[in-house]
């Protein structure tokens, strides 16, 4: 396509150039300063923004009450608003990064989302949703994009380009909710909790260094959340109340991503790693719910059943009013108002929640990307 040809030159173009001022004004006053020149992602459907929409998949957002507080209406965010990585990129002074699946033109000059509802680092996981793209197929994605640049301008120069933006993987959460933990799955009696977290990390790792082979240099790992505490698990407990085990269950996967990022950060000349502790955002979250303004804490906005969790939103279904107060939006996903939350944290937080730096930290980073 001419159009799709047209942007990736662009987009060299502009990834060619120091970060900048951007054209765009904020709130109608004050011009933006890009702190990257754009932002790659890749993940599952807490940061989706679209992919799933034309796959053959149960996994899909596309649809009213998705979207209930998004400009743009159900766009494939798993959110009534604004998905985690839309409010770091804000913060970044970037414009919100479109879809693999629908990004051309100028929208794709500032990165492109390669994220897939019910994808997970391993590729068999999901499958229960039938069509998603696992995280391979993301890199595979990824690759596809930089070759198409690649051939116009040269891998030298593309190197120095990529190094420069963000790169931010949310991965794992699938492979317990929709892997580990499923029925149908055989993992549960082939691997021990500490043996399966051994499994993803290795996986994780090699994967992790495909994209640094491919380029990227500065890294935002996200871990995976309190799982045992989403509406759909709450709804399974006789007493509503968070699974311990299913929470205890993702701490050795969490440690041992932490620990990567470290050993990746001293192995990988150039790059720099850095962990989003997501456990503990949202721990401090539910502790303490009045200080963030939430008054809900145990059940989705929209869904069905016990908690609101034993359904996920269905279409056209009328969600609750205050949605602001609400910590969960469906049956796995936090609301609009939690992923800003978490988003600025990821941004600008303390060490217990960004590790070794943050975002804005890392984005401010001079690496070599070359070295």
């Amino acid at each position: 396509m001419a159009s799709r040809s047209f942007s990736f030159l662009s987009f060299l173009a502009f990834l060619l150039l120091s970060s900048s001022v951007s054209g765009q004004e904020n709130g109608g006053t004050d011009a933006r300063r890009e702190l990257v020149p754009a932002m790659f992602i890749f993940g599952d459907s807490l940061i989706d923004n679209g992919n799933n929409n034309n796959l053959p998949s149960f996994a899909k957002a596309n649809y009213y009450p998705y979207g209930v507080d998004f400009d743009a209406g159900p766009t494939g965010r798993f959110s009534n608003g604004y998905t985690m990585v839309d409010e770091i990129a804000e913060l970044l002074g970037l414009p919100l990064i479109p879809a693999y699946s629908q990004a051309s033109g100028e929208q794709m000059l500032h990165g492109i989302n390669y994220a897939s509802a019910a994808a997970g680092i391993l590729d068999v996981t999901g499958r229960n949703f039938v069509g998603r793209i696992p995280f391979n197929q993301q890199i595979q994605n990824f690759e596809n994009t930089l070759d198409q640049i690649t051939g116009n301008l040269g891998a030298d120069e593309m190197a120095n380009a990529i190094g420069r933006c963000i790169f931010f993987v949310g991965m794992g959460s699938n492979d317990y909710l929709n892997n580990y933990l499923m029925p149908n799955y055989p993992t549960k009696n082939q691997y021990n909790p500490q043996q399966f977290a051994t499994l993803l990390t290795q996986q994780y790792t090699r994967q992790l260094t495909s994209l640094y082979n491919l380029g990227a240099r500065k890294f935002v790992i996200s871990g995976v959340g309190l799982l045992g505490c989403v509406p759909s698990i709450l709804a399974q407990s006789p007493t509503g109340r968070c699974s311990d085990t299913v929470n205890q269950l993702v701490i050795p996967f969490n440690a041992n991503v932490r620990s990567t990022v470290d050993n990746l950060s001293a192995n990988l000349p150039g790059a720099k790693f850095i962990y989003l502790d997501v456990y503990r955002m949202f721990q401090n979250i539910l502790n303490k719910p009045s200080q963030y303004g939430f008054s809900v804490i145990d059940r989705g906005c929209c869904g069905i059943g016990r908690n609101g969790g034993q359904i996920t939103c269905l279409p056209f279904q009328t969600p609750c009013s205050n949605r602001d107060q609400y910590v969960f939006w469906d049956a796995f996903h936090p609301t609009s108002a939690v992923n800003i939350i978490m988003g600025r944290e990821a941004f600008n937080g303390n060490t217990d929640v960004a590790y070794p730096m943050n975002i804005q930290q890392l984005a401010n980073l001079n690496l070599q990307p070359n070295n």
